[in-house]
């Protein structure tokens, strides 16, 4: 569906059924360079199960206009702002990398409205290597290459998606090349900026799960498990044999996890 957010245009995925406002409804948040298709399966999944789904492309991304925001702060008021457009009244956010850090703080602005919160692959401290960033910024293909080095465990370099034909990491690469030069390297450029997860960790109040790949080498779990632990009443899962692209590699386990907290 597409809808505007102060004067910009913005889709977002519905998970196949049309979005009803009246349910709680999962807000999914992709990642630096990314968009909503990394969300297929759980937006699917939800919708189909007497909930809304919304899987937004972040301005600058994917099929939303707008340039990419610089902070996470900015992306977590613009989060704030479309669930207001939209009249959501109970929402439950669900982030990955870039998008868990939002979450995070969407969680805060939003308040009561936010019932449930779902972090995965993220970090209580999401620093980003130099040669990355600078080789994102500048266009440089190897940006691409470093993330998809780092992003996915064992199932995600040999196959074995449940779904037929899915080729992880070559879809992995066709969104990044997309976002090189431009979006990638603002979004990564935010993440190490941003050190306010310590202070929004202790604003949450509604259920949280935590979620990391026992693989990870992109948000290495014992950072995952730090924010955790920084938030009252967190459960955490840990995928085994899984990387950073947690809901990509093992989406039914990613979404049994969800479920927990929507």
């Amino acid at each position: 569906m597409e809808f505007s957010v102060a004067g910009s245009r913005v889709f977002a995925a519905t998970g196949g059924k049309p979005f009803e406002g009246g349910k709680r409804t999962l807000v999914f948040l992709h990642g630096a360079g990314m968009d909503h298709t990394v969300w297929s399966f759980q937006a699917r999944r939800f919708a189909h199960r007497n909930r809304a789904a919304l899987a937004p492309d972040f301005p600058g991304h994917g099929r939303s206009g707008g340039e990419a925001l610089r902070s996470i702060a900015d992306m977590a008021a613009w989060v704030a702002a479309f669930v207001d457009a939209l009249k959501i009244e109970e929402t439950v956010l669900v982030g990955h990398s870039m998008g868990s850090l939002v979450a995070l703080e969407a969680a805060g602005i939003l308040g009561a409205r936010a019932r449930g919160l779902a972090l995965i692959g993220t970090a209580a401290r999401m620093a980003v290597h130099p040669d990355l960033l600078a080789a994102a910024r500048n266009g440089e293909a190897r940006a691409a290459d470093m993330i998809l080095g780092w992003s996915f465990g064992e199932r995600g370099t040999v196959g074995g998606n449940i779904a037929p034909g899915v080729w992880m990491q070559g879809a992995g690469r066709r969104l990044l090349e997309r976002a090189l030069g431009g979006a990638l390297g603002s979004d990564l450029a935010a993440c190490d900026a941003y050190t306010g997860s310590d202070k929004a960790a202790a604003r949450v109040r509604c259920p949280t799960v935590v979620v990391w790949g026992a693989a990870d080498r992109m948000t290495p779990p014992a950072e995952g498990q730090r924010l955790a632990s920084a938030i009252a009443g967190a459960k955490t899962v840990a995928v085994p044999k899984c990387g950073h692209m947690a809901m990509i590699e093992e989406p039914a386990a990613v979404s049994a996890a969800i479920a927990e907290i929507a």
